[in-house]
């Protein structure tokens, strides 16, 4: 019984972690999108990927104290500055990612409506977003650790 009470705590506080994540995500992700949409309509198709790499630089800043001071307050806190520099490293990742798609689209498929580069903006940040999950709990946020007595009844267990 007390493996299915430990299994089910330990899925609930993922399912609460996820649901936060997306509220941040959703938010940063619309600050991403406004930005990077205002700029491609203010620059054309010259700026197209500078014009992402701004607006995820922007939305960063935001999802990186978001998840910091909410979704993860309850994880240990490694220091601002290692936090911070992992955070736009790994974000430097996801944005590759994103980048990719777009780049794809554009200079491969040879896309370049505002249209097009929406589609493929949206692919790559579901995709980026999958990978900034896992790369935050498991190297930014780091989880708490166990006291030696849990782990002496329960064994070791990680959210990682």
């Amino acid at each position: 019984m007390q493996l299915i009470r430990r299994a089910y705590e330990r899925f609930a506080a993922l399912v609460h972690e996820v649901l936060k994540f997306g509220t941040v995500g959703a938010m940063a992700f619309v600050i991403n999108f406004g930005v990077v949409n205002i700029l491609w309509a203010l620059w054309g198709s010259e700026g197209t990927l500078t014009a992402k790499v701004i607006a995820t630089v922007i939305a960063a800043t935001f999802a990186y104290f978001g998840n910091r001071y909410w979704t993860f307050r309850h994880r240990e806190q490694s220091g601002l500055a290692r936090e911070y520099m992992l955070f736009f490293i790994l974000n430097g990742v996801g944005l590759l990612i994103e980048l990719l798609c777009l780049s794809f689209s554009r200079y491969t498929l040879g896309l370049d409506s505002l249209i097009a580069n929406n589609i493929a903006t949206l692919i790559g940040t579901g995709l980026g977003t999958l990978f900034r999950f896992w790369s935050y709990k498991r190297w930014v946020f780091l989880a708490p650790e166990l006291q030696p007595e849990a782990v002496d009844q329960a064994g070791p267990l990680t959210t990682r």
